[in-house]
């Protein structure tokens, strides 16, 4: 494969990897989990055939550059400098060309950008959700202001300019904070989710819910782990991150019963939502915290799925796991380091199987799935 160079990637320092040949980063990566599983065989890592505009999911940031121009980008790596990357080699080109039309149309409007340091301005971040299936897309504009000036005007022209725009949510965001998102948002546009489908399967995704960015290789991530999980009929299946409910959906196919646990009400709504639009009634699911739900768990599930945030699941629950005794876990991690050490939690569990997943071509990040069985 001929690599493809962005002309921004030694400023933006998104795609450490975009100067090197995709075989090697996928060598890379694997000797990379290798380090935090060295006395276990891991897999090569499952790479993805044309590793370029995956990303479903694209934030970019707004300010000013040195000629007092509104622009949209993303900050240089460890600095607050916006580097603005019009044409991103692993965002979503539709991504890419919504992004471009907001910040073109809010510059004719005159719309100031938030700035941080102030606290004063208008536009903050945008973010945009693309469907792989329908190419229609899900458009979050976030402010640090009370109100978005000409608000009618400027949501009326990106949806002439973007026919793939299907809905678009205003969300305020006025705290110091590194989070895009603040908690209240209003729907000001469409319906407020896009629809996406993965291996035959229709998933609903608002804007505060969490999906894979790499929609291509997530359906071989989830693939890969169900067979992993060693699933029929007689199976219980605890899923203890559930989000909206992709990975127990595609369990649920499988299993005689799949619980799902998710933290986020949106998320246990999209998941809920999802299930009974794709006909599939044996998976129930419960908004809670994941590691309260399952000191109250009477059974023991079969199967244990576990896909968390970055920071783990921590010595308290993977514990409480072990006590708990379910015949095989199935880990997937988007931070194999924060991985490796709850495994190590475990106890009376022996590791069986460790295949990465390449879900973030030219980046330093590594999907990672382990089996532990007892």
């Amino acid at each position: 494969m001929k690599n493809k160079i962005c002309h921004a990637y030694k400023v933006c320092g998104g795609c450490q990897y975009m100067g090197t040949a995709y075989k090697e980063t996928l060598f890379e990566k694997r000797k990379y989990v290798q380090s935090l599983f060295p006395d276990q065989e891991v897999d090569m890592v499952i790479g993805m055939e044309d590793p370029y505009h995956y990303r479903n999911k694209v934030y970019a940031t707004f300010g000013y550059d040195r000629n007092e121009k509104l622009i949209a980008g993303m900050y240089e790596e460890y600095s607050h400098e916006i580097v603005t990357v019009p044409d991103c080699m692993i965002q979503n080109d539709t991504a890419n060309k919504i992004i471009a039309s907001l910040t073109a149309t809010a510059a004719r409007m005159h719309i100031e950008p938030y700035d941080e340091d102030t606290n004063e301005g208008v536009l903050r971040h945008a973010y945009v959700r693309v469907s792989h299936e329908t190419g229609k897309a899900l458009l979050v504009i976030v402010i640090g202001a009370k109100q978005l000036p000409g608000s009618k005007e400027l949501i009326h022209e990106l949806v002439q300019n973007n026919p793939e725009i299907c809905s678009i949510v205003l969300n305020w965001n006025d705290k110091k904070t590194s989070l895009v998102l603040g908690e209240r948002d209003k729907i000001v546009y469409g319906n407020g989710y896009v629809e996406d489908t993965i291996g035959g399967i229709s998933f609903r995704i608002s804007a505060k819910s969490f999906y894979q960015v790499n929609p291509v290789q997530t359906e071989k991530l989830y693939a890969e782990a169900i067979e992993l999980a060693h699933l029929d009929k007689n199976t219980t299946v605890l899923d203890a991150c559930c989000g909206i409910g992709t990975i127990s959906l595609f369990a649920a196919k499988k299993a005689k019963e799949v619980v799902g646990v998710e933290i986020n009400p949106s998320s246990i709504k999209d998941a809920e939502h999802n299930a009974e639009k794709n006909g599939i009634k044996n998976a129930f699911f419960f908004c809670d915290d994941a590691r309260t739900f399952l000191e109250r768990l009477m059974d023991t599930p079969d199967v244990v799925l576990l896909d968390p945030p970055r920071s783990g699941m921590g010595y308290h629950f993977m514990n409480e796991l072990s006590k708990m005794g379910p015949k095989r876990i199935v880990y997937i991690s988007c931070n194999p380091s924060t991985q490796a050490e709850d495994l190590s939690y475990l106890k009376n569990y022996e590791i069986q199987k460790i295949v990465p997943v390449d879900i973030f071509p030219w980046t330093k990040h590594t999907e990672n799935i382990v089996v532990a069985a007892r």
